[in-house]
């Protein structure tokens, strides 16, 4: 008996330290997934305040080969309605201009809000150019064919290619910002994939150079542009295209993302 009264609480502490063992065991993974998570998310969306309204907002023209399918508001500023070669049937939205030239009867001439629209466009691309702390710099050394991206701020130095198709994954809250110091280049008939949740929203790719998305090609998110974003015969985007200089069309579906 003495024997058992000296092993019992031996036993005891033994099991009692198994058990907080076992307890911070299971704690640690989730706290340093979320520190992971944390590490890989900017500081926020870019507020791309009256921009937003746009589907297509260009500063020198948006021209088209039809039929085009646009979901959203577009307009063009300071450059003339006459620069602006969309006709209102391809419009699921208002088509905003600085004065009376541009397409009848669906053109509305708001010069005032374009102005704002456009300055508020312009502020978006600096605030995106201007996120520091990057969590990727010159990933696959310009080439992201085949990788699946996590939500966080990547910087290129040069160009950047989409050769073969992309996935960005994460939640619905989840923020990406593409910093890209040249162009962008999707080739035809590749994909940009959205999983997990992940919105085209919430997705924003400033591009110094001109944005090309290729044949066929399919695209998520907003091109901050600088300059011009292209996009080839029968590519589509459920994004934004906001270009500094101009938007060239041919046959593309373009949604503004809710």
């Amino acid at each position: 008996m003495k024997n058992i009264r000296i092993v019992l609480p031996i036993i005891a502490l033994l099991f009692l330290g198994l058990m907080i063992s076992c307890e911070k065991e299971a704690v640690t993974p989730d706290a340093s997934q979320e520190v992971s998570n944390f590490k890989l998310t900017p500081t926020g969306a870019v507020n791309l305040l009256s921009a937003a309204n746009f589907a297509i907002l260009s500063k020198s023209g948006i021209t088209d080969v039809p039929r085009s399918a646009i979901t959203g508001h577009i307009g063009t500023s300071p450059i003339t309605g006459a620069a602006l070669l969309v006709n209102c049937a391809e419009v699921t939205g208002a088509i905003f201009t600085v004065d009376g030239a541009g397409p009848l009867p669906c053109r509305i001439v708001n010069p005032s809000f374009l102005t704002t629209s456009v300055l508020n466009m312009e502020a978006a691309y600096d605030n995106a150019a201007g996120r520091t702390n990057p969590n990727y710099v010159n990933l696959g050394a310009g080439n992201i064919g085949g990788l699946t991206l996590r939500p966080g701020l990547y910087k290129w130095t040069t160009g950047l290619n989409i050769p073969t198709n992309v996935t960005l994954s994460g939640g619905s809250r989840d923020v990406w910002i593409f910093q890209i110091a040249g162009t962008l280049t999707v080739a035809s008939a590749v994909n940009v994939i959205l999983s997990g949740g992940a919105q085209a929203k919430n997705i924003f790719w400033q591009v110094a150079g001109a944005a090309t998305l290729g044949t066929t090609s399919h695209f998520e998110g907003n091109i901050l542009g600088k300059t011009g974003i292209n996009m080839q015969t029968g590519a589509s985007i459920n994004g934004r295209l906001l270009a500094q200089t101009a938007v060239t069309l041919q046959m593309n579906t373009v949604v503004k993302p809710q």
